[in-house]
């Protein structure tokens, strides 16, 4: 079966592209371009600043988080998924240019019966965490409480979301429209273990879970626990894969488990430091979530005119490689799913690599010019990926 047939048979829509019609004629803000949608300050009424928010969450990666919890009975699995959907608000932000405060709210949908307090008791532990985390990077998380539903008629398990907002100068935005022909695709890893990582880092991010959940791990899970599926997926669509939670990865220190619940790892304290000093330099920041190595298509608005390529990436990490060979997945749909080995991309002028090869050394986070920009040669933009099997080229 083809793998777009089976994102839809699992109720997953690889490129949303049901959900970017529906928003098409939404207000898009005073920088539609950019990255998140940004609106005049309604707090302070002030012309020289502007809103910046964003909604996001874990995904389906808390229910990994609950098959975990189910098999080794310790909450604190659910302490990294809260880092998942905090950084998926954050580093979107970072990509306006936006370095906070930045004040988040979150909310918890559960099944009660099924995910007690003790959950939830870890879930805020996790929040507390994070605010430490950034507040070591010089960034301010402040939580302003939160909802949690009980809601087992909607959920089968849990889902986490958070809301973000902050303030900033409107002289400080990236709308995103700034990338030109010559400029360099910089991209920054998802993987291995930066220095503010305790373990090393599968890469996988909050993208693609879904499929990654029921094409790598076997069918004893939705036999066990059948409340972590959807009802109507079909039968040789859920949990059709070879592996169990604790089996070895191969190529990598982690088990199949942690590596799927490895932490989405935010890029925050390098595009921190590089917009405090050269902020003029950038011409584009994109955070390769939804719609993986392909996000970049959408960069700015469809009117520039550029052909980004993309001809040098970062090897494809274990967890992609072993994806791929149980799936069969082409690689050019690996690419619109998975951000493949890094989920952050800085577009600028090539002066920008060595002064972030050098930050990224700082954090323990590799960095790499994976592409360059170029004129399209007609309207709308289009993106050349050299994959594993070959140059495939995108448009939107």
């Amino acid at each position: 079966m083809p793998a777009e047939e089976r994102y839809r048979e699992r109720g997953v829509s690889a490129q949303k592209e049901d959900v970017h019609a529906a928003v098409a004629g939404s207000d898009p803000g005073l920088y539609p371009g950019a990255f998140c949608k940004i609106v005049p300050d309604g707090l302070a009424g002030s012309d020289a600043h502007c809103l910046a928010m964003h909604a996001d969450g874990a995904g389906t990666k808390s229910v990994i988080a609950y098959l975990a919890y189910k098999e080794t009975g310790d909450p604190a699995v659910f302490e990294g998924i809260v880092q998942d959907a905090v950084v998926m608000n954050l580093d979107d932000l970072l990509c306006v240019g936006a370095l906070g405060p930045f004040l988040y709210s979150n909310t918890i949908g559960r099944h009660a019966k099924r995910v007690p307090g003790e959950v939830l008791s870890a879930l805020m532990r996790g929040f507390r965490q994070q605010e430490e985390l950034f507040d070591r990077w010089g960034i301010s998380l402040v939580g302003t409480g939160g909802e949690t539903a009980d809601v087992g008629d909607v959920v089968g398990t849990l889902i986490l979301d958070v809301t973000m907002i902050t303030r900033m100068l409107r002289s400080g935005v990236i709308a995103n429209d700034g990338a030109r022909p010559g400029d360099l695709i910089i991209g920054l890893s998802s993987t291995g273990q930066a220095a503010d990582e305790a373990v090393y880092n599968s890469g996988i991010g909050s993208n693609g879970l879904t499929s990654a959940r029921h094409d790598l791990l076997g069918r004893e899970y939705g036999e066990r626990y059948p409340e972590s599926a959807a009802a109507d997926t079909p039968a040789n669509l859920r949990y059709c894969g070879p592996y169990r939670l604790g089996d070895p990865l191969p190529g990598t220190p982690l088990t199949v488990g942690q590596a799927l619940l490895s932490p989405t790892r935010s890029h925050a304290p390098v595009i921190k430091t590089l917009l405090d000093g050269h902020r003029g330099d950038v011409g584009t920041l994109v955070h390769c979530t939804g719609g993986g190595q392909t996000k970049i298509l959408r960069a700015g608005g469809n009117a520039q005119g550029l052909h980004y390529v993309k001809d040098s990436l970062f090897d494809v990490p274990p967890i992609f490689s072993i994806i791929h060979e149980v799936t069969a997945t082409p690689w050019r749909e690996m690419m619109q799913v998975f951000n493949m080995g890094h989920r952050m991309e800085v577009v600028g002028r090539p002066s920008l690599l060595p002064v972030l090869e050098e930050i990224g050394r700082e954090h323990g986070i590799g960095v790499r010019r994976v592409g360059y920009c170029e004129e399209a040669g007609g309207p709308g933009n289009r993106l050349t990926i050299a994959t594993p099997g070959g140059r495939e080229t995108y448009s939107l």
